[in-house]
């Protein structure tokens, strides 16, 4: 269920996705800088956004940046979190112009991916204030760089669901499907077998695509009923059903046109995949000259 909101980024994890992201671009074999750029020549650079958002990823920008020439400097202008303009300036990096062109492209990627799910999260965020449902996100992240984009999430005003696998107890259809095929046929059975499977402090959550999974879910026990890819009527018709007895999540054809809706059926949580799977980059730009 939903982590903290605070916004940090474990440093390690950081250094080595930016480490693995140079690697791959080839940053410290770069044969264009390599015969075109002065290996003496300075140079001064701006990060500018292109398109106004919300920004996310300063702190692996600068990162990226410095990882192969830590005499280059980083000046962050604006915090991660910031609502910005189309035009304002972002942040500072200064440095030998070589160490600079052959980290701009990695740096740009991850600001330019991480400040568009944090533009796209806070839209959502925007679109459900003054009710008491928090947008989450989902699993739906790029491999390798799921601890990135959470924290983009919460930069755009947005909270995480479980990390993976591990953290938390999630039953959902093909689970009961499989349950059923060793012969359960009762949601109820399955939260029981959650439950003593998990650590007492674990919350058990239970997926459930109508009213009569819905009963069965809470006769067990469980702790949050996820409603998955319900009209709001019926999101509406559950959360009654449920009157308090556990939390509740919907999650499943969620869009900017109806997720004011689904909160306002009073829910406490919506979950929304498209936050990670399918934000749009926002543009923005690294303008770099001579010293």
């Amino acid at each position: 269920m939903p982590e903290a909101t605070h916004l940090s980024l474990p440093p390690g994890i950081v250094d080595r996705i930016v480490q693995a992201a140079l690697d791959e671009d080839g940053a410290a074999d770069d044969v264009t800088t390599r015969g075109v750029v002065d290996p003496r020549q300075w140079g001064r650079g701006v990060f500018v956004a292109k398109d106004a958002g919300v920004i996310a990823g300063l702190p692996v920008a600068a990162a990226a940046m410095c990882a192969l020439d830590d005499a280059v400097s980083f000046d962050a202008l604006v915090d991660d979190g910031a609502r910005v303009s189309a035009g304002e300036e972002l942040a500072e990096v200064e440095g030998l112009m070589a160490s600079l062109l052959v980290a701009e492209r990695v740096a740009l990627n991850f600001l330019q991916r991480l400040s568009g799910i944090a533009t796209i999260t806070r839209e959502y965020v925007d679109a459900v204030a003054g009710t008491a449902a928090r947008i989450l996100d989902t699993r739906k992240t790029t491999p390798g760089i799921r601890h990135l984009e959470r924290y983009a999430v919460r930069a755009g005003g947005g909270f995480n669901h479980r990390f993976n696998l591990a953290s938390g107890v999630l039953i959902k259809d093909n689970h009961i499907a499989a349950a059923r095929a060793r012969g359960l046929t009762d949601v109820a059975d399955v939260v029981a077998l959650a439950r003593a499977a998990a650590p007492h402090t674990m919350r058990i959550e239970v997926e459930v695509t109508g009213i009569e999974q819905l009963t069965e879910a809470l006769q067990g026990g469980a702790d949050v009923i996820l409603l998955d890819n319900m009209p709001v009527d019926q999101i509406r018709a559950c959360v009654a059903a449920v009157a308090g007895r556990a939390l509740v999540e919907a999650s499943g054809g969620v869009t900017l046109e109806n997720v004011r809706a689904i909160a306002e059926s009073g829910v406490n949580f919506i979950s929304v995949g498209r936050l990670t799977h399918s934000a749009p980059a926002l543009d923005i730009s690294l303008e770099i000259g001579g010293a």
